[in-house]
């Protein structure tokens, strides 16, 4: 009884007009994100980050939730009708959306993939509120130790699934610790990091740092790559599915669905990841699997399913314990702590109205994103003939506005661009900036369980592995830290064994 007052308490909250308005902009322009490839939701809930900071925390996050969520659904439509991915986690859908566009079925793709998200993100939602009170509960178990252990298995999950090499990743990871520290001593109220700069006594802002390190570094990579874009549909017509393509996608969706929910909760795994694995499931799975590329309607159903139930999941984590899964869920994170709310297992209960309206108001944006989508394909299809060229001075206008107005600092102005330079090395030079992010948000949190870990122990690291929930999140740590690195070892062995050989 207890989960439906909540339920009717969140829809209460979130049907008050001003968050109805805030959940409408948020969705409205992640759709606009997701179409228009270049920004992405990262960059763009960096960019908008500081235009939440005087309205209340619900509107905030419900505002930057719908930002996320609606940029799963936009990115279809640039794949389907483009071949370009308007986000990371379409790159997939482009394999056989664009190839459905191409034989003048735009318009089902265009309807599945809607169909198939807002299907997958309402069960997403009800995931979201059976989950997170169980893992409440497990969570009120912990202490100082076991969270710590959590926070240091979480970094390791996530460098461990990075894309690219895990060694950057976690060098990436060391990196945002030490950034995430700058400031004032949280126990002894002493500067450190602070180069003398006075300014920095309250530490690095996650917004000018979020904003260059994705928004600023993203409009670098896209004003260097001229993207050249096609749109092969001008008018898009029959939207609605036939009976024949639901039967061919309720099984993908449904699938997509659980592969999309599980991958979602866990730290690192994320949209792009299960939608992935989605496609490769489908074409395993299906009787026809040398149909997948050519156009099958399965291989957009399936991880356009999985990418919007993964986004919703995602919410499972950080609003039960405290812990973001992904750089958006880093991000808002950290707009959470800007007001004065901290996530974790106490967050139900202290502030239901907060974790309630957002799930609540997550089923309400899913509605408007269904109804929004399918009239606006012929807006969508417009826009995409932009040029970016006209685009970026504008984001970069935002973007400098945004950072300056939080404290009114020339000196946030310097570090977004700074950051917006490295960010932009950073992946020149294939180091994923995800992990910097996460780090640099849990490192106050991380830093003071371990010191009140050790106040409790009377400094004996040892309680890290003599409480057994903490030793199973350092065991599974240490495991995936070993999996990763004796295989690289045993590479590099081969290879000097191989070159001493040849010089023989």
């Amino acid at each position: 009884m207890d989960l439906i007052d909540n339920i009717v308490m969140g829809f209460s909250v979130a049907f008050q007009w001003y968050n109805l308005l805030f959940c409408f902009v948020g969705v409205l322009i992640g759709t606009l994100i997701g179409v228009l490839p270049g920004l992405g939701p990262v960059g763009t809930m960096a960019i908008l980050l500081p235009i939440t900071f005087g309205i209340s925390p619900v509107t905030a996050i419900v505002m930057l939730a719908g930002i996320y969520y609606g940029a799963q659904y936009g990115g279809s439509t640039t794949s389907i009708l483009v071949g370009i991915p308007g986000e990371a986690s379409s790159v997939v859908t482009t394999l056989d959306g664009y190839e459905m566009a191409k034989q003048g079925r735009a318009g089902p793709a265009l309807g599945i993939a809607a169909f198939g998200s807002f299907i997958a993100g309402t069960l997403g939602i009800v995931g979201l509120m059976l989950m997170s009170a169980p893992l409440v509960k497990f969570a009120l178990k912990f202490g100082p130790a076991e969270y710590f252990s959590l926070m240091v298995m979480g970094l390791v999950i996530l460098t461990f699934l990075a894309q690219k090499s895990m060694v950057k990743a976690l060098m990436m990871a060391g990196v945002g610790l030490i950034l995430g520290l700058v400031g004032l001593d949280n126990m002894t109220g002493l500067p450190r990091f602070i180069l003398g700069n006075a300014e920095l006594l309250d530490g690095i802002g996650i917004a000018p740092l979020a904003m260059g390190l994705f928004g600023i570094s993203e409009i670098l990579l896209n004003v260097e790559q001229e993207i050249k874009r096609s749109v092969l549909v001008k008018r898009v017509k029959n939207l609605l599915p036939n009976k024949e393509d639901w039967k061919q996608s309720t099984g993908p969706i449904a699938r997509g669905t659980l592969i999309g929910f599980l991958v979602g909760i866990l730290p690192g795994g994320g949209t792009v990841l299960s939608s992935f694995l989605s496609y490769a499931v489908e074409k395993r799975v299906s009787r026809h699997p040398e149909r997948f590329g050519k156009g099958a309607i399965e291989g957009v159903a399936g991880p356009e399913a999985s990418n919007n139930a993964a986004s919703q999941a995602g919410f499972i984590p950080l609003l039960s314990l405290g812990i973001p899964a992904s750089a958006v869920m880093g991000i808002l994170l950290g707009a959470l702590m800007i007001h004065g709310v901290q996530p974790g297992p106490l967050l139900m209960k202290n502030e239901p109205t907060l974790f309630w309206g957002v799930v609540a108001s997550m089923y309400i944006g899913n509605i408007m994103l269904l109804v929004l989508n399918l009239p606006l394909i012929g807006i969508w299809v417009r826009l995409l003939s932009v040029p970016y060229s006209v685009l970026f001075p504008i984001i970069l206008f935002i973007a400098l506005t945004g950072a300056y107005v939080v404290n009114n600092s020339t000196l946030d102005l310097y570090l977004m661009l700074g950051f917006g330079v490295i960010g932009y090395l950073m992946r020149k030079f294939e180091y994923e900036p995800a992990p910097l992010i996460l780090a640099y948000v849990l490192a106050p949190l991380l830093e003071i369980s371990l010191r009140q870990s050790l106040i409790i122990s009377g400094g004996d690291p040892s309680i890290f592995v003599t409480r057994p929930i903490s030793l199973f999140f350092i065991v599974v740590s240490a495991l995936l830290v070993i999996s990763a690195v004796v295989p690289a070892i045993r590479s590099r062995r081969q290879e000097i064994v191989a070159q001493a050989e040849e010089e023989v």
